[in-house]
């Protein structure tokens, strides 16, 4: 059954229309017409003259709603992070999971197939932040449980994880660029990060086919006058994409700025959301402004992808149009998922987000 959407300014994700709906049958867009011809259409959607946008594309998120997914994962707890990524705008996630042991990603990996399965919508797979990673750079992460990447441990991932893990993060100084490139080969998209990478790695990692980037400024070799270090290297690679953390504490809303200024397209954003946990392997202790461990450490963030916009609108003094972008249209080019995210077009998956005075949101997906 078709639904239309009318009385909204829309923004498509690279211009703005006017007096025009968006109709929609089972979740795909199948037109973009003048509001007109619709007028007296029974499955008319009224937005009252809110600002229609792509709703938003989230590639690290760690938990929401009190879960958090790698440390308990089921279906229960991925239906709980969702419905929170979603309440924030994104009306797609990618699930991503801490350095732990094997055996919590084979259940997480499971949980992702039965939600699935059972009709789940919006999961767009797993995101692997570890155990490759290099241990100088680990942050919050488990130090026993990082070890370098083998050949045993490719074949495992892309045995147990097929069709299920997409994203892995990983420190390619630390990886057989061999082996990194039987992941792609495989169809998952390898980002580098908890790095220690100098320069000239960084470099020869992205002529060796790693294009993207983890949470750009943490827990990685910073920009240095003598050792550009694996940020200067983004700065300097064309090609690369890279997350980044728009919450003032992550990141300082001065290099948001400057970083969109330099990178402009290849830059988008991430929560990197957690929720509280005061228990077991990896501890989540909730402050005003994020989540740290028992040490103290920052351990993930309270930002949603809506409050990630709204900072980069009103913190780092980007258009609004592109730090919608930023959260939408950027990150699903990363993922090569922008023939059916990230735009208001027909054929795209009908994900929306309407906004109102005061950035108040309605999310329609």
């Amino acid at each position: 059954m078709s639904v239309i959407y009318t009385n909204a300014l829309i923004f498509t994700g690279d211009r703005i229309l006017s007096d025009h709906a968006v109709v929609t049958d089972h979740h795909i867009i199948t037109g973009i017409v003048p509001a007109s011809e619709y007028k007296d259409h029974p499955n008319v959607i009224d937005l009252q003259g809110g600002f229609m946008a792509p709703a938003f594309v989230d590639l690290q998120v760690y938990g929401g709603n009190g879960s958090v997914f790698f440390l308990h994962p089921s279906v229960e707890s991925l239906r709980a992070v969702y419905e929170a990524g979603k309440a924030g705008g994104a009306a797609h996630i990618m699930p991503t999971l801490a350095t732990v042991a094997p055996e919590k990603v084979l259940l997480a990996i499971q949980a992702v197939r039965d939600y699935w399965q059972e009709g789940g919508r919006g999961v767009l797979g797993l995101h692997l932040e570890g155990p490759f990673i290099n241990p100088v750079k680990k942050g919050a992460h488990l130090e026993r449980y990082i070890h370098p990447l083998t050949r045993e441990d490719v074949d495992w991932i892309l045995y147990h994880g097929k069709g299920v893990v997409k994203m892995i993060t990983l420190a390619p100084e630390c990886c057989d660029p061999a082996l990194v490139k039987a992941f792609q080969e495989a169809g998952i998209t390898i980002f580098a990060g908890h790095s220690n990478a100098t320069y000239a790695e960084a470099t020869a990692a992205f002529e060796n086919g790693i294009h993207h980037v983890t949470h750009l400024f943490n827990a990685m070799s910073p920009l240095e006058s003598r050792a550009p270090g694996l940020v200067g290297a983004v700065y300097n690679q064309s090609k690369v994409f890279a997350s980044i953390v728009a919450d003032g504490v992550h990141v300082d809303f001065a290099n948001v700025s400057i970083s969109h200024k330099i990178m402009d397209g290849r830059l988008f954003l991430i929560s990197d959301a957690a929720a509280e946990n005061p228990e077991g392997d990896y501890v989540y202790i909730q402050q005003d402004d994020r989540y740290v461990n028992a040490a103290g450490v920052l351990a993930g963030s309270r930002l949603t992808m809506l409050q990630a916009v709204h900072n980069c609108v009103e913190k780092a003094g980007i258009p609004l149009h592109t730090a919608l972008q930023m959260a939408s249209l950027c990150p699903a080019r990363a993922l090569r998922l922008d023939s059916r995210l990230g735009r208001i077009e027909t054929g795209y998956e009908a994900a929306f987000i309407v906004l109102r005075d005061h950035w108040d949101m309605t999310v329609y997906c």
